[in-house]
């Protein structure tokens, strides 16, 4: 997330921790290459063993099927503590990174990693100092939900607190049992107290951003699909990018479709997501999955105040009460944001 978010001109620093061996190092050697700072959760005083799994930086292993299905693996998955669980409050250092930020980005795996406790003191901090909190459960929302005590309850601060919740269709139906995306949407916003967007990621369908006001609607890019590790991050960079910026709701899920779009031609995450180059080229292309049917079926009946759908057709204006916006048009506006380097925003992750 924060590689494709620095590729897209943002400045993002990383909060965690990393051991003191040739992972650690090799992880901090690609994220100084990407102009990406990293903040420590240790305190100077603090004594780390580095002889203690512990203290070592956490592995993941992605297992991938032919039907781009993934687990994801790690030692946490066989701990019963969090892998950094010696960690227990905020260094001024990780405070100071969050109140320099626009935006906190945390996701469920970050339970893999710290304590709950800990996790709700960054967002209890971040809400303190106007920093915008951007959550994404991920499949770990799942087991979070029946989870400790602990997790349960800094699930529900989270879906609470955030800003900008960001779920696949399938993570938003287990977290409300409502199996409409956009419905489920609505009811994780009127759940909320800070929320607000709320965005469903449909895969291959595209993707759906909701506010109290309004629905957005944007059809994927059709692209020859090589590896979906990392897609979803590199979505969430795009989000953040048209947050920070302001820029209309559509427009911002149509970059972000084609972040995701660009990661998933490469093999693999980390420095294989979206390059800024490929993301342009994409949406000069302006290649998208429509599919009339299937989007107009999910807002048939909706309340709402207004529904904004991407088209590839030249159709600016209402048709059946859902507005439609032009890509070419939406494209014509993002490309000069997209090449403008002096754009200012700050991410933490």
């Amino acid at each position: 997330m924060a590689i494709a978010a620095a590729r897209l001109g943002l400045h993002c620093a990383t909060i965690g921790h990393v051991g003191d061996e040739i992972y650690g190092q090799f992880l901090l050697d690609v994220l100084r290459e990407e102009g990406i700072s990293m903040v420590g959760m240790s305190e100077d005083g603090d004594i780390v063993d580095s002889s203690n799994a512990s203290y070592e930086t956490l592995l993941c292993w992605v297992l991938v099927d032919p039907f781009q299905r993934h687990g994801f693996c790690s030692r946490a998955d066989f701990c019963k503590d969090p892998a950094f669980s010696w960690m227990s409050k905020l260094t001024e250092e990780v405070k100071m990174a969050i109140k320099q930020s626009k935006i906190l980005f945390c996701n469920g795996y970050g339970f893999d990693e710290l304590s709950p406790a800990l996790i709700m003191l960054a967002l209890d901090y971040a809400v303190e100092v106007g920093t915008s909190v951007f959550f994404d459960p991920g499949p770990r929302g799942k087991s979070l939900l029946t989870g400790t005590p602990e997790e349960q309850q800094a699930l529900s601060h989270l879906l609470k607190m955030s800003d900008v919740l960001l779920l696949t269709s399938d993570e938003a139906e287990s977290l409300t049992g409502i199996g409409n995306p956009i419905l489920a949407g609505q009811e994780l916003l009127k759940n909320g107290i800070r929320t607000k967007w709320v965005i469903i990621k449909m895969g291959s369908r595209g993707s759906i951003l909701v506010t109290m006001s309004s629905i957005s609607c944007a059809p994927a890019f059709k692209v020859n699909v090589i590896d979906t590790v990392g897609c979803g991050d590199s979505f969430v960079a795009a989000i953040a990018f048209g947050y920070i910026h302001n820029i209309p709701l559509v427009n911002t899920l149509a970059i972000a479709n084609a972040v995701g779009a660009a990661t998933a031609m490469g093999c693999g995450a980390g420095r294989n997501v979206a390059t800024l180059e490929k993301v342009i080229e994409l949406m000069r292309a302006s290649n998208i999955n429509e599919d009339d049917e299937f989007w107009n079926e999910l807002v048939k009946d909706m309340d709402t105040g207004e529904i904004t759908f991407l088209s590839k057709m030249v159709i600016n204006g209402r048709n059946n009460q859902v507005n439609h916006v032009a890509l070419q048009k939406v494209v014509s506006e993002l490309l000069p944001k997209l090449k403008d380097n002096r754009l200012e925003g700050k991410v933490a992750s």
